[in-house]
């Protein structure tokens, strides 16, 4: 796919690195790893503000979007209008929905449609990919 944001693999990491990002934002940004559940930073964080891409600052989530699924990833129930898109994921023997930014490509997880009501879905987020901005 082609996004309006393009960078080398050098310069992401020097991306991630001037900003601070957590060790592996990188594997998970742009080589579609998945963090361990439970270990990422924003699994029990609560503030208000708003997530957005690490890669590129693209706001991807309202914090009063975000709920506790028990998963082990910060899940959501909503997006920013137009700020993911959704390519289908085969990997792993399984058909999923993988999340990624659109305006720099970055892996940041997947969506689901268990979540809560009003939209049924749950997207659930590598803590590695997302950046809250607190209010």
């Amino acid at each position: 796919m082609d996004f309006p944001i393009k960078k080398t693999e050098a310069e992401w990491r020097e991306i991630l690195a001037a900003k601070g990002a957590e060790p592996g934002a990188f594997e998970v940004t742009r080589k579609a790893y998945t963090e361990r559940p439970f270990t990422g930073k924003y699994e029990e964080i609560w503030a208000d503000g708003s997530y957005h891409c690490v890669c590129c600052g693209n706001h991807l989530f309202d914090a009063g979007t975000k709920f506790d699924a028990g998963c082990g990833w910060p899940s959501f129930w909503k997006a920013i209008p137009g700020a993911i898109t959704e390519i289908s994921d085969r990997s792993h023997g399984m058909v999923r929905t993988e999340t990624v930014c659109s305006q720099c490509g970055a892996h940041l997880g997947h969506v689901f449609d268990d979540g809560p009501a009003p939209t049924g879905l749950r997207y659930c987020m590598n803590s590695a990919a997302i950046d809250l901005q607190e209010k």
